[in-house]
Protein backbone atom coordinates (compact mmCIF):
# COMPACT_ATOMS: atom_id res chain seq x y z
CA UNK A 1 0.00 0.00 0.00
CA UNK A 2 1.54 3.17 -1.11
CA UNK A 3 1.08 6.32 2.21
CA UNK A 4 3.19 8.54 0.03
CA UNK A 5 -0.31 10.49 -0.65
CA UNK A 6 -1.89 10.34 2.29
CA UNK A 7 1.32 11.95 4.12
CA UNK A 8 1.53 14.92 1.21
CA UNK A 9 -2.33 15.21 2.27
CA UNK A 10 -1.13 15.89 5.97
CA UNK A 11 1.65 18.41 4.79
CA UNK A 12 -0.92 19.88 2.39
CA UNK A 13 -3.51 20.44 5.65
CA UNK A 14 -0.77 21.62 7.66
CA UNK A 15 -1.11 18.87 10.30
CA UNK A 16 2.83 18.12 11.05
CA UNK A 17 2.80 22.04 12.10
CA UNK A 18 -0.55 21.53 14.32
CA UNK A 19 0.83 19.00 15.79
CA UNK A 20 4.25 20.91 16.43
CA UNK A 21 1.80 23.94 17.45
CA UNK A 22 -0.14 21.64 19.68
CA UNK A 23 3.49 20.32 21.49
CA UNK A 24 5.01 23.26 22.39
CA UNK A 25 1.77 25.41 22.94
CA UNK A 26 0.81 22.72 25.89
CA UNK A 27 3.91 22.70 26.99
CA UNK A 28 4.31 26.03 27.66
CA UNK A 29 1.10 26.15 29.47
CA UNK A 30 2.46 23.08 31.74
CA UNK A 31 5.09 25.28 32.67
CA UNK A 32 2.82 28.37 33.43
CA UNK A 33 0.61 26.09 35.78
CA UNK A 34 3.41 25.20 37.76
CA UNK A 35 4.75 28.37 38.03
CA UNK A 36 1.76 29.85 38.76
CA UNK A 37 -0.95 27.59 40.60
CA UNK A 38 1.38 27.76 43.68
CA UNK A 39 1.43 31.21 43.94
CA UNK A 40 -2.01 31.71 44.21
CA UNK A 41 -2.34 28.49 46.48
CA UNK A 42 -4.28 26.56 43.52
CA UNK A 43 -3.73 22.89 44.52
CA UNK A 44 -1.49 20.40 42.75
CA UNK A 45 -4.28 18.42 41.37
CA UNK A 46 -4.99 21.28 39.43
CA UNK A 47 -1.52 20.97 37.80
CA UNK A 48 -2.44 17.35 36.96
CA UNK A 49 -5.91 18.08 35.60
CA UNK A 50 -4.43 20.71 33.04
CA UNK A 51 -1.45 17.83 31.77
CA UNK A 52 -4.38 15.07 31.36
CA UNK A 53 -6.87 17.63 29.32
CA UNK A 54 -3.54 18.70 27.21
CA UNK A 55 -3.07 14.86 26.35
CA UNK A 56 -6.19 14.19 25.60
CA UNK A 57 -6.54 17.16 23.97
CA UNK A 58 -3.96 15.97 21.25
CA UNK A 59 -6.08 13.90 19.10
CA UNK A 60 -9.05 15.77 18.83
CA UNK A 61 -6.31 18.61 17.58
CA UNK A 62 -4.96 16.59 14.78
CA UNK A 63 -8.64 15.67 14.21
CA UNK A 64 -9.77 18.78 13.39
CA UNK A 65 -6.26 20.07 11.77
CA UNK A 66 -7.51 17.40 9.22
CA UNK A 67 -11.02 18.42 8.84
CA UNK A 68 -10.74 22.24 8.74
CA UNK A 69 -9.00 24.74 6.97
CA UNK A 70 -8.05 28.17 7.64
CA UNK A 71 -9.17 30.35 5.41
CA UNK A 72 -9.08 34.53 5.00
CA UNK A 73 -12.87 33.71 5.18
CA UNK A 74 -12.78 31.96 8.28
CA UNK A 75 -12.45 28.14 9.18
CA UNK A 76 -13.97 25.86 6.73
CA UNK A 77 -14.82 22.32 6.72
CA UNK A 78 -12.05 20.99 4.39
CA UNK A 79 -14.41 20.02 1.39
CA UNK A 80 -16.34 23.08 1.35
CA UNK A 81 -12.98 25.38 0.95
CA UNK A 82 -12.16 25.63 -2.76
CA UNK A 83 -8.32 24.49 -3.34
CA UNK A 84 -5.96 26.92 -3.65
CA UNK A 85 -1.84 26.06 -2.80
CA UNK A 86 -0.78 30.02 -2.23
CA UNK A 87 -3.77 29.86 0.92
CA UNK A 88 -1.92 26.67 1.69
CA UNK A 89 1.30 27.78 1.68
CA UNK A 90 0.21 31.32 3.67
CA UNK A 91 -1.33 29.46 6.33
CA UNK A 92 1.90 27.14 6.42
CA UNK A 93 3.84 30.44 6.79
CA UNK A 94 1.14 31.39 9.78
CA UNK A 95 1.51 28.54 11.64
CA UNK A 96 5.33 28.36 11.66
CA UNK A 97 5.55 31.74 12.97
CA UNK A 98 2.98 31.42 15.78
CA UNK A 99 5.36 27.92 16.36
CA UNK A 100 7.84 30.22 16.51
CA UNK A 101 6.88 33.34 18.60
CA UNK A 102 5.35 30.15 21.10
CA UNK A 103 8.54 28.36 20.77
CA UNK A 104 10.52 31.76 22.14
CA UNK A 105 8.04 32.21 24.68
CA UNK A 106 8.32 28.39 26.33
CA UNK A 107 11.87 29.10 26.16
CA UNK A 108 11.95 32.55 28.24
CA UNK A 109 9.46 30.26 30.56
CA UNK A 110 12.05 27.94 30.89
CA UNK A 111 15.26 30.09 31.43
CA UNK A 112 13.36 31.27 34.13
CA UNK A 113 12.46 28.36 35.71
CA UNK A 114 16.26 27.37 35.60
CA UNK A 115 18.49 29.70 36.03
CA UNK A 116 19.19 30.31 39.91
CA UNK A 117 19.26 34.55 39.84
CA UNK A 118 20.27 35.38 43.67
CA UNK A 119 17.11 36.51 45.84
CA UNK A 120 17.63 40.02 47.56
CA UNK A 121 16.43 40.54 51.19
CA UNK A 122 14.82 43.41 52.32
CA UNK A 123 17.68 44.83 52.87
CA UNK A 124 18.73 44.92 49.63
CA UNK A 125 21.40 42.40 50.35
CA UNK A 126 22.08 39.03 48.38
CA UNK A 127 21.51 35.84 49.65
CA UNK A 128 22.11 32.28 47.62
CA UNK A 129 19.66 30.97 45.09
CA UNK A 130 17.24 28.35 46.64
CA UNK A 131 18.69 24.74 46.33
CA UNK A 132 16.58 21.99 44.44
CA UNK A 133 14.10 20.34 46.40
CA UNK A 134 14.54 17.14 46.89
CA UNK A 135 11.67 14.61 47.54
CA UNK A 136 13.44 12.76 50.23
CA UNK A 137 15.02 15.66 51.83
CA UNK A 138 13.59 16.82 55.24
CA UNK A 139 14.65 19.85 58.09
CA UNK A 140 14.32 19.82 61.51
CA UNK A 141 13.28 22.79 62.79
CA UNK A 142 14.82 24.89 66.42
CA UNK A 143 11.78 23.17 68.86
CA UNK A 144 9.89 25.86 70.46
CA UNK A 145 10.59 25.80 74.48
CA UNK A 146 7.44 25.87 76.03
CA UNK A 147 8.51 25.26 79.68
CA UNK A 148 8.29 28.19 82.39
CA UNK A 149 11.61 27.68 83.36
CA UNK A 150 13.88 28.95 80.22
CA UNK A 151 16.72 28.19 81.45
CA UNK A 152 15.75 25.09 80.03
CA UNK A 153 16.56 26.04 76.60
CA UNK A 154 19.58 23.61 76.52
CA UNK A 155 17.51 21.04 77.38
CA UNK A 156 15.08 21.86 74.09
CA UNK A 157 17.81 22.31 71.81
CA UNK A 158 19.46 19.01 72.76
CA UNK A 159 16.61 16.79 72.26
CA UNK A 160 15.84 18.31 68.98
CA UNK A 161 19.48 17.80 68.31
CA UNK A 162 18.98 14.20 68.90
CA UNK A 163 16.15 13.38 67.41
CA UNK A 164 17.87 14.94 63.96
CA UNK A 165 20.89 12.55 64.38
CA UNK A 166 18.49 9.83 64.74
CA UNK A 167 16.68 10.71 61.57
CA UNK A 168 20.36 10.90 59.81
CA UNK A 169 21.28 7.94 60.58
CA UNK A 170 18.25 6.41 57.89
CA UNK A 171 19.96 6.32 54.53
CA UNK A 172 16.87 6.87 52.09
CA UNK A 173 16.58 10.52 54.12
CA UNK A 174 18.40 13.44 53.10
CA UNK A 175 18.68 15.04 56.49
CA UNK A 176 19.81 19.23 56.41
CA UNK A 177 22.19 19.32 59.55
CA UNK A 178 21.37 21.49 62.64
CA UNK A 179 23.55 24.67 61.11
CA UNK A 180 21.26 24.84 58.08
CA UNK A 181 18.26 25.59 60.20
CA UNK A 182 19.46 27.24 63.33
CA UNK A 183 18.50 30.03 62.14
CA UNK A 184 14.72 29.19 61.10
CA UNK A 185 11.98 30.25 63.81
CA UNK A 186 10.16 27.05 65.24
CA UNK A 187 6.87 27.64 63.05
CA UNK A 188 7.89 29.77 60.16
CA UNK A 189 5.47 32.06 58.64
CA UNK A 190 6.11 30.65 54.62
CA UNK A 191 7.42 26.84 54.69
CA UNK A 192 7.21 27.08 50.89
CA UNK A 193 9.52 29.82 50.62
CA UNK A 194 11.88 27.62 53.48
CA UNK A 195 11.54 24.43 51.52
CA UNK A 196 13.16 26.36 48.74
CA UNK A 197 15.49 27.81 50.70
CA UNK A 198 16.86 24.60 52.47
CA UNK A 199 16.08 22.26 49.12
CA UNK A 200 13.85 20.00 51.74
CA UNK A 201 10.11 18.55 50.59
CA UNK A 202 9.06 18.31 54.42
CA UNK A 203 9.92 19.86 57.93
CA UNK A 204 9.75 18.63 61.30
CA UNK A 205 8.52 21.00 64.04
CA UNK A 206 8.15 20.25 67.85
CA UNK A 207 8.16 22.10 71.18
CA UNK A 208 8.97 20.47 74.65
CA UNK A 209 7.63 21.66 78.20
CA UNK A 210 9.82 20.55 81.13
CA UNK A 211 8.71 20.84 85.04
CA UNK A 212 10.39 19.16 87.07
CA UNK A 213 10.83 15.92 85.88
CA UNK A 214 7.97 15.42 83.91
CA UNK A 215 8.66 16.31 79.99
CA UNK A 216 5.89 16.70 77.15
CA UNK A 217 7.31 16.56 73.63
CA UNK A 218 4.67 17.47 70.38
CA UNK A 219 5.97 16.95 67.02
CA UNK A 220 4.42 17.34 63.57
CA UNK A 221 5.88 16.52 59.87
CA UNK A 222 4.84 19.05 57.35
CA UNK A 223 4.73 18.91 53.72
CA UNK A 224 6.51 22.31 52.71
CA UNK A 225 4.76 22.24 49.43
CA UNK A 226 1.38 22.03 50.18
CA UNK A 227 1.48 22.64 53.94
CA UNK A 228 -0.25 19.70 54.57
CA UNK A 229 0.36 17.82 58.02
CA UNK A 230 1.97 14.11 57.22
CA UNK A 231 2.08 13.11 60.52
CA UNK A 232 2.19 14.08 64.66
CA UNK A 233 2.25 12.67 68.08
CA UNK A 234 3.05 14.04 71.40
CA UNK A 235 5.22 12.39 73.77
CA UNK A 236 4.90 12.36 77.78
CA UNK A 237 7.78 11.00 79.68
CA UNK A 238 10.26 11.81 82.94
CA UNK A 239 13.67 12.41 82.57
CA UNK A 240 14.26 9.02 83.21
CA UNK A 241 12.39 7.29 80.33
CA UNK A 242 12.97 9.90 77.67
CA UNK A 243 15.46 8.12 76.20
CA UNK A 244 13.93 5.96 73.76
CA UNK A 245 12.16 8.86 71.87
CA UNK A 246 14.31 9.99 69.00
CA UNK A 247 14.30 6.84 67.68
CA UNK A 248 10.04 6.38 67.83
CA UNK A 249 10.57 9.81 66.54
CA UNK A 250 12.55 8.46 63.30
CA UNK A 251 10.95 5.47 63.41
CA UNK A 252 7.16 7.18 62.75
CA UNK A 253 8.85 9.66 60.49
CA UNK A 254 10.11 6.90 58.22
CA UNK A 255 6.69 5.82 58.44
CA UNK A 256 4.87 8.58 57.18
CA UNK A 257 7.12 8.83 54.59
CA UNK A 258 6.87 5.26 53.35
CA UNK A 259 10.50 4.67 54.07
CA UNK A 260 11.33 1.16 54.78
CA UNK A 261 14.09 0.26 57.46
CA UNK A 262 16.38 -2.72 57.23
CA UNK A 263 16.18 -4.59 60.35
CA UNK A 264 19.48 -3.26 61.34
CA UNK A 265 18.66 0.35 60.50
CA UNK A 266 15.54 -0.69 63.11
CA UNK A 267 17.44 -2.42 65.66
CA UNK A 268 19.26 0.32 66.00
CA UNK A 269 16.80 3.10 66.60
CA UNK A 270 15.31 1.15 69.08
CA UNK A 271 18.75 1.29 71.20
CA UNK A 272 19.31 4.61 73.26
CA UNK A 273 22.42 6.02 73.46
CA UNK A 274 22.29 6.06 77.14
CA UNK A 275 19.79 5.22 79.95
CA UNK A 276 21.64 7.64 82.76
CA UNK A 277 19.89 10.80 83.04
CA UNK A 278 22.39 12.32 85.00
CA UNK A 279 24.74 11.54 82.38
CA UNK A 280 22.10 12.21 79.49
CA UNK A 281 21.67 16.09 81.54
CA UNK A 282 24.80 16.54 81.49
CA UNK A 283 26.01 15.88 77.94
CA UNK A 284 22.84 18.44 76.53
CA UNK A 285 24.36 21.08 78.67
CA UNK A 286 28.28 20.42 76.80
CA UNK A 287 26.23 19.89 73.57
CA UNK A 288 24.97 23.23 74.21
CA UNK A 289 28.28 25.02 73.92
CA UNK A 290 28.43 23.20 70.55
CA UNK A 291 27.91 26.88 68.64
CA UNK A 292 31.11 28.60 70.37
CA UNK A 293 34.45 28.34 69.70
CA UNK A 294 35.71 30.79 71.98
CA UNK A 295 38.53 29.06 74.72
CA UNK A 296 36.00 29.59 77.59
CA UNK A 297 32.98 28.09 75.99
CA UNK A 298 35.75 25.30 75.31
CA UNK A 299 37.11 24.55 78.28
CA UNK A 300 32.93 24.53 79.93
CA UNK A 301 32.19 22.14 77.36
CA UNK A 302 35.08 19.75 77.86
CA UNK A 303 33.95 19.81 81.89
CA UNK A 304 31.01 19.06 81.37
CA UNK A 305 31.54 15.83 78.61
CA UNK A 306 34.03 14.58 80.86
CA UNK A 307 31.37 14.47 83.92
CA UNK A 308 28.79 12.92 81.61
CA UNK A 309 31.42 9.75 80.50
CA UNK A 310 32.44 10.18 84.00
CA UNK A 311 28.43 8.71 85.17
CA UNK A 312 28.14 6.61 81.99
CA UNK A 313 31.84 5.44 80.36
CA UNK A 314 29.91 3.20 78.01
CA UNK A 315 28.01 6.75 76.32
CA UNK A 316 29.49 6.71 72.63
CA UNK A 317 27.76 9.94 71.74
CA UNK A 318 29.44 11.86 74.51
CA UNK A 319 32.54 10.59 74.21
CA UNK A 320 32.51 11.55 70.68
CA UNK A 321 31.29 15.30 71.09
CA UNK A 322 34.70 15.34 74.12
CA UNK A 323 36.93 14.56 71.20
CA UNK A 324 35.17 17.37 69.10
CA UNK A 325 35.75 19.76 71.56
CA UNK A 326 39.74 18.73 72.32
CA UNK A 327 40.53 18.91 68.62
CA UNK A 328 39.11 22.35 68.30
CA UNK A 329 40.82 23.91 71.24
CA UNK A 330 44.13 21.88 70.28
CA UNK A 331 46.18 24.62 67.93
CA UNK A 332 44.25 27.33 68.61
CA UNK A 333 43.81 27.79 72.34
CA UNK A 334 46.60 24.81 73.24
CA UNK A 335 49.64 23.02 72.41
CA UNK A 336 48.49 19.71 70.56
CA UNK A 337 50.99 17.36 72.43
CA UNK A 338 48.94 18.85 76.07
CA UNK A 339 45.54 17.71 74.71
CA UNK A 340 46.58 15.09 72.28
CA UNK A 341 46.59 11.91 75.15
CA UNK A 342 42.93 12.93 75.88
CA UNK A 343 41.86 13.34 72.59
CA UNK A 344 42.76 10.18 70.97
CA UNK A 345 40.94 8.53 74.24
CA UNK A 346 38.11 10.02 73.77
CA UNK A 347 37.72 9.01 69.89
CA UNK A 348 38.74 5.25 70.86
CA UNK A 349 35.93 5.15 73.65
CA UNK A 350 33.10 6.83 71.33
CA UNK A 351 34.10 3.90 68.89
CA UNK A 352 34.75 1.09 71.07
CA UNK A 353 31.07 1.75 72.92
CA UNK A 354 29.39 2.13 69.09
CA UNK A 355 30.99 0.78 66.51
CA UNK A 356 27.94 1.74 64.30
CA UNK A 357 27.99 5.23 65.11
CA UNK A 358 29.83 7.54 62.63
CA UNK A 359 30.94 10.32 65.48
CA UNK A 360 33.90 8.65 66.85
CA UNK A 361 34.85 7.14 63.99
CA UNK A 362 34.89 10.81 62.28
CA UNK A 363 37.21 12.16 65.31
CA UNK A 364 39.27 8.94 65.32
CA UNK A 365 40.25 9.67 61.82
CA UNK A 366 40.80 13.37 61.90
CA UNK A 367 42.86 13.34 64.84
CA UNK A 368 44.85 10.42 62.75
CA UNK A 369 45.55 12.87 60.33
CA UNK A 370 46.01 15.69 61.75
CA UNK A 371 48.16 14.83 64.67
CA UNK A 372 48.95 10.90 64.85
CA UNK A 373 50.04 11.06 61.29
CA UNK A 374 48.94 7.68 60.76
CA UNK A 375 47.44 8.45 57.65
CA UNK A 376 46.19 4.50 56.55
CA UNK A 377 44.13 4.93 59.68
CA UNK A 378 42.42 8.42 59.02
CA UNK A 379 41.75 7.00 55.30
CA UNK A 380 39.86 4.18 57.17
CA UNK A 381 37.94 5.24 59.97
CA UNK A 382 36.85 8.48 57.71
CA UNK A 383 35.24 6.14 54.87
CA UNK A 384 33.94 4.35 57.68
CA UNK A 385 32.11 7.59 59.34
CA UNK A 386 30.51 8.65 55.47
CA UNK A 387 29.73 4.73 55.09
CA UNK A 388 27.45 5.34 58.44
CA UNK A 389 26.67 8.41 58.16
CA UNK A 390 25.79 9.66 54.83
CA UNK A 391 24.07 12.34 55.61
CA UNK A 392 26.79 13.57 58.14
CA UNK A 393 28.12 16.79 56.98
CA UNK A 394 31.23 16.59 59.28
CA UNK A 395 31.81 13.23 57.30
CA UNK A 396 31.87 14.41 54.13
CA UNK A 397 33.85 17.65 55.23
CA UNK A 398 36.84 15.23 56.88
CA UNK A 399 37.12 12.78 53.93
CA UNK A 400 37.37 15.54 51.61
CA UNK A 401 39.87 17.16 53.78
CA UNK A 402 42.12 13.98 53.94
CA UNK A 403 41.32 13.52 49.92
CA UNK A 404 43.01 16.47 49.40
CA UNK A 405 45.64 17.11 51.71
CA UNK A 406 47.26 13.57 51.92
CA UNK A 407 46.15 12.34 49.00
CA UNK A 408 46.78 15.49 46.97
CA UNK A 409 43.47 14.37 45.31
CA UNK A 410 41.53 17.84 45.26
CA UNK A 411 39.12 16.56 42.59
CA UNK A 412 37.87 14.09 45.00
CA UNK A 413 38.40 16.04 48.07
CA UNK A 414 36.55 18.55 46.79
CA UNK A 415 33.71 16.56 45.79
CA UNK A 416 33.63 15.46 49.21
CA UNK A 417 33.17 19.06 51.13
CA UNK A 418 30.82 20.38 48.00
CA UNK A 419 28.66 16.85 49.70
CA UNK A 420 29.00 18.72 52.85
CA UNK A 421 27.88 22.15 51.95
CA UNK A 422 24.74 20.22 50.25
CA UNK A 423 23.98 18.72 53.70
CA UNK A 424 24.87 22.31 55.24
CA UNK A 425 24.54 24.70 53.37
CA UNK A 426 24.64 27.08 55.78
CA UNK A 427 27.87 25.81 57.58
CA UNK A 428 31.11 27.97 56.73
CA UNK A 429 33.69 25.33 57.62
CA UNK A 430 32.58 23.17 54.22
CA UNK A 431 32.79 26.27 52.52
CA UNK A 432 36.43 27.13 54.17
CA UNK A 433 37.42 23.57 53.11
CA UNK A 434 36.62 23.97 49.84
CA UNK A 435 38.08 26.92 49.49
CA UNK A 436 41.57 26.28 50.87
CA UNK A 437 41.31 23.00 48.51
CA UNK A 438 40.63 25.38 45.50
CA UNK A 439 43.54 27.63 46.46
CA UNK A 440 46.09 24.66 46.79
CA UNK A 441 45.14 23.39 43.64
CA UNK A 442 45.71 26.68 42.27
CA UNK A 443 41.95 27.93 41.37
CA UNK A 444 41.87 31.33 42.53
CA UNK A 445 38.77 32.32 41.20
CA UNK A 446 37.03 29.71 42.56
CA UNK A 447 38.65 30.24 45.75
CA UNK A 448 37.97 34.18 45.80
CA UNK A 449 34.40 33.25 45.10
CA UNK A 450 33.92 30.66 48.15
CA UNK A 451 35.67 32.90 50.58
CA UNK A 452 32.64 35.91 49.80
CA UNK A 453 30.44 32.83 50.20
CA UNK A 454 31.89 32.46 54.39
CA UNK A 455 31.67 35.99 54.67
CA UNK A 456 28.11 36.09 53.39
CA UNK A 457 27.36 33.13 55.39
CA UNK A 458 29.33 34.12 58.77
CA UNK A 459 30.78 38.25 58.53
CA UNK A 460 32.74 37.59 61.28
CA UNK A 461 34.21 34.15 60.54
CA UNK A 462 38.30 34.16 61.07
CA UNK A 463 40.29 31.12 62.00
CA UNK A 464 44.17 31.61 61.53
CA UNK A 465 43.61 33.73 58.58
CA UNK A 466 40.52 36.12 56.93
CA UNK A 467 38.84 34.03 54.18
CA UNK A 468 39.40 36.82 51.64
CA UNK A 469 43.14 38.27 52.53
CA UNK A 470 44.17 34.47 52.66
CA UNK A 471 42.61 34.17 48.76
CA UNK A 472 44.46 38.08 47.77
CA UNK A 473 48.13 36.52 49.09
CA UNK A 474 48.06 33.63 47.00
CA UNK A 475 47.11 35.94 44.32
CA UNK A 476 49.85 38.23 44.90
CA UNK A 477 47.60 41.00 45.44
CA UNK A 478 49.25 41.93 48.63
CA UNK A 479 48.36 45.57 48.98
CA UNK A 480 44.65 44.17 48.89
CA UNK A 481 45.39 41.84 51.66
CA UNK A 482 46.54 44.25 53.77
CA UNK A 483 43.69 46.84 53.53
CA UNK A 484 41.38 43.82 54.22
CA UNK A 485 43.60 42.68 57.07
CA UNK A 486 43.87 46.65 58.47
CA UNK A 487 39.94 47.23 58.02
CA UNK A 488 38.62 44.23 60.11
CA UNK A 489 36.52 45.32 63.06
CA UNK A 490 38.24 45.35 66.31
CA UNK A 491 38.91 42.30 68.28
CA UNK A 492 38.90 40.19 65.57
CA UNK A 493 42.67 39.96 65.38
CA UNK A 494 43.21 38.47 69.06
CA UNK A 495 47.19 37.94 68.50
CA UNK A 496 49.54 38.89 66.23
CA UNK A 497 48.77 37.83 62.91
CA UNK A 498 51.26 36.05 60.95
CA UNK A 499 49.93 36.55 57.42
CA UNK A 500 49.62 40.23 58.10
CA UNK A 501 53.30 40.17 58.64
CA UNK A 502 53.64 38.19 55.33
CA UNK A 503 52.06 40.67 53.42
CA UNK A 504 53.93 43.83 54.49
CA UNK A 505 57.21 42.14 53.33
CA UNK A 506 55.82 42.08 50.17
CA UNK A 507 54.68 45.95 50.20
CA UNK A 508 57.90 46.45 51.30
CA UNK A 509 57.35 47.12 54.83
CA UNK A 510 59.48 44.89 56.39
CA UNK A 511 59.85 46.71 59.76
CA UNK A 512 56.36 46.47 60.66
CA UNK A 513 56.42 42.45 59.66
CA UNK A 514 59.59 42.10 62.17
CA UNK A 515 57.50 43.63 64.76
CA UNK A 516 54.52 41.38 64.70
CA UNK A 517 57.19 38.62 64.66
CA UNK A 518 58.87 39.99 67.76
CA UNK A 519 55.58 39.50 69.34
CA UNK A 520 54.57 36.41 68.27
CA UNK A 521 57.87 35.44 69.98
CA UNK A 522 57.13 37.20 72.77
CA UNK A 523 53.58 35.17 73.12
CA UNK A 524 55.26 31.93 72.49
CA UNK A 525 57.06 31.80 75.69
CA UNK A 526 53.64 32.55 77.58
CA UNK A 527 51.57 30.34 75.85
CA UNK A 528 51.66 28.23 72.74
CA UNK A 529 51.93 29.84 69.29
CA UNK A 530 52.20 27.71 66.09
CA UNK A 531 55.72 27.83 65.04
CA UNK A 532 54.80 27.13 61.82
CA UNK A 533 53.18 30.24 61.41
CA UNK A 534 56.80 31.64 62.30
CA UNK A 535 58.63 29.59 60.11
CA UNK A 536 56.02 31.50 57.70
CA UNK A 537 57.17 34.93 58.43
CA UNK A 538 60.82 33.71 58.38
CA UNK A 539 60.36 32.51 54.80
CA UNK A 540 58.87 35.79 53.49
CA UNK A 541 62.02 37.47 55.09
CA UNK A 542 64.22 34.78 53.63
CA UNK A 543 65.75 33.64 56.70
CA UNK A 544 65.57 29.74 55.40
CA UNK A 545 67.64 28.61 58.40
CA UNK A 546 65.43 30.37 61.20
CA UNK A 547 62.04 29.24 59.15
CA UNK A 548 63.34 25.73 59.12
CA UNK A 549 64.56 25.42 62.63
CA UNK A 550 60.99 26.34 63.41
CA UNK A 551 59.54 24.03 61.27
CA UNK A 552 61.75 21.55 62.95
CA UNK A 553 59.85 22.60 66.42
CA UNK A 554 56.32 22.77 64.69
CA UNK A 555 56.95 18.89 63.72
CA UNK A 556 57.56 18.09 67.36
CA UNK A 557 54.98 20.05 68.74
CA UNK A 558 52.57 17.92 66.39
CA UNK A 559 51.16 21.07 64.73
CA UNK A 560 48.35 20.33 62.60
CA UNK A 561 50.15 22.03 59.50
CA UNK A 562 52.77 20.41 59.44
CA UNK A 563 51.05 17.53 59.21
CA UNK A 564 50.92 17.82 55.40
CA UNK A 565 52.88 20.99 55.35
CA UNK A 566 53.07 21.54 50.93
CA UNK A 567 48.92 22.16 51.34
CA UNK A 568 50.23 25.53 52.94
CA UNK A 569 50.93 28.18 50.05
CA UNK A 570 52.64 30.38 52.68
CA UNK A 571 55.06 27.93 53.28
CA UNK A 572 55.76 28.26 49.17
CA UNK A 573 59.08 29.91 49.30
CA UNK A 574 60.61 26.92 51.06
CA UNK A 575 58.84 24.06 48.70
CA UNK A 576 62.18 23.87 46.36
CA UNK A 577 64.42 23.67 49.64
CA UNK A 578 66.03 20.22 50.01
CA UNK A 579 65.40 20.67 53.70
CA UNK A 580 61.49 20.59 53.09
CA UNK A 581 61.16 17.11 51.66
CA UNK A 582 63.58 16.03 54.78
CA UNK A 583 60.82 17.97 56.88
CA UNK A 584 57.85 15.89 54.93
CA UNK A 585 59.81 12.67 55.24
CA UNK A 586 60.17 13.00 59.03
CA UNK A 587 56.51 13.95 59.36
CA UNK A 588 55.20 10.38 57.27
CA UNK A 589 57.76 8.85 59.80
CA UNK A 590 56.78 9.89 62.55
CA UNK A 591 53.29 8.18 63.22
CA UNK A 592 51.78 7.84 66.79
CA UNK A 593 50.03 4.46 67.01
CA UNK A 594 46.83 4.72 68.69
CA UNK A 595 46.36 1.77 70.87
CA UNK A 596 43.86 -0.90 69.25
CA UNK A 597 40.40 0.41 68.97
CA UNK A 598 38.64 -3.31 69.40
CA UNK A 599 38.69 -4.13 72.92
CA UNK A 600 36.45 -1.61 75.00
Amino acid sequence: MNLRPFFAELKRRNVYKVAVAYGVVAWLLIQVATQVFPFFEIPNWAVQLVIVLLVFGFPVAMVLAWAFEITPEGIKREGSAVPNELRTRRTGRKLTATIVIIAAAATGVMLFRILPAPSVDEKGKKTAPALPIEGNAIAVLPFENLSDDQGNGYFVSGIRDEILTSLAQLRDLVVRSRTSTQKYQSHPGDLEELGRELGVATVLEGSVQKADDDVLINVQLIDTRGRNQLWAQSYRRTVKDIFSVQGEVAQQVADALKIKLAPAQAQRLRVPPTTNPVAHDLFLRGHAFGAHADERSLEKKIELLQEAVKEDPHYAMAWGDLAGAYLTIADAYRAPLEVLGPMREAALKSVQNDDGAGVGHIWLGAVSMLYDRNFPLAKHELERAVELGPNSSDAHRWLGWYRARVEGDFVAGRAEVQRARALDPSYTWPLMFECLIALARGDYEAALQLAEQVMEVDPHFFYDVDPLANVYSAMGRWQDAVTRYESLPTGTLTRPNFQLAICYVHTGESDRARRILSDLEALSRQRYVDQAHLAAIYAALNEKDKAFAALDQACADRSARVSTPRFYQWLEPLFNDPRFATLEYKVNHSVLTAPSEKNP
